[in-house]
This record gives C-alpha cells, structure tokens and sequence, in this order.
C-alpha cells in the first residue's frame, strides 16, 4: 500500500457541457493556462487567437465566482490545477458529393473542465531584481571579471623566419 500524503487545499470545479469545438482544439488551449495563476491564465486567454479561448475563459470565469461565493476565496490567489477537455457526443451531419453519394461530417463537442486550487504560502511570486543591479554585459552572459591583459605577439621577424 502506498503511503500518499494529500493536501488540505480547497478545490473549486467549473465545467461547461456540450462546447461545439472539437477537445483536440480545446486542449491546445487548456495546455496553456494549466498550473498558472488565474490572473495569468486570464490574460493568456484574452490574447489568444483560437475561438476556444472564449469558452474556456467563461469556464475559468464561472469557477473563481464558485470559489468566491461558496468558499469565500479570493479569486486572484487562486491556482489553475487541473483544466481538460473529454468528448463529447459528435453530431452526424451530410454532405452532398458528386453522382449522389454523400459525405459524413461530424461536428465534435466537448465537455471543458476547469479546477482551481489555493495557492500554497510557498509558492509565493518571486519578486524580480531591479534592473539597474546587472550591467548589460552580464545580461548577455559575458564575464565581468577583467582578465590579463595577453601578452603581445612578437614580431614576424622573431619567430625564426627570414624576409
């Protein structure tokens, strides 16, 4: 028997049922906000380009106003734990093709699933170094140590060679 250990975090579940796009599409997005603060996980949706992110965002949405009405949590603390897609029931639909045959469409759905968790006091966001601290030669990850100076080639003249 394994001896695992578990937290005593709250976690706060949203999901939205019946998302016409395909889980493929909507876990491209969901990979970005995964294990991201919901403050960045909210300004990564609102620049991304794909149509799913609009109904994810309203998923991430819809779970910060659980956590803050049930739980009394405050939404920007907050941890995206866990965000997938599972599939949903794929409508048929049919196409006309040439010399009356037909072609199957299908138009996926999905069930998006967005878990949010307390942020551990660990975890805590670093703070950065004032910029004014590193020169810009360290920045580029040249040595600041100044070294010898090399010592100056001789002459061509002392190397034994003869003009």
């Amino acid at each position: 028997m394994s001896n695992v250990s578990t937290d005593d975090r709250q976690r706060v579940r949203a999901q939205a049922k019946w998302v016409r796009t395909s889980p493929r599409k909507a876990r491209l997005v969901l990979d970005h906000i995964r294990g991201r603060s919901v403050p960045e996980a909210r300004t990564i949706l609102a620049f991304t380009s794909r149509a799913a992110a609009t109904d994810i965002e309203k998923v991430l949405r819809s779970a910060v106003a659980n956590a803050e009405a049930n739980l009394g949590l405050d939404g920007d603390d907050l941890l995206v734990e866990a965000a997938f897609a599972d599939p949903g029931p794929t409508l048929k639909r049919w196409k006309p093709r040439a010399r009356g045959r037909v072609n199957r469409i299908r138009k996926r759905t999905c069930h998006v699933t967005v878990v949010l968790v307390e942020q551990p006091e660990e975890r805590a966001p670093r703070r950065r170094r004032p910029q004014g601290s590193r020169t810009q030669a360290a920045a580029r990850g040249e040595k600041t140590t100044k070294s010898a100076p090399r010592a100056a080639e001789p002459p061509e003249t002392a190397r034994g060679e003869s003009s």
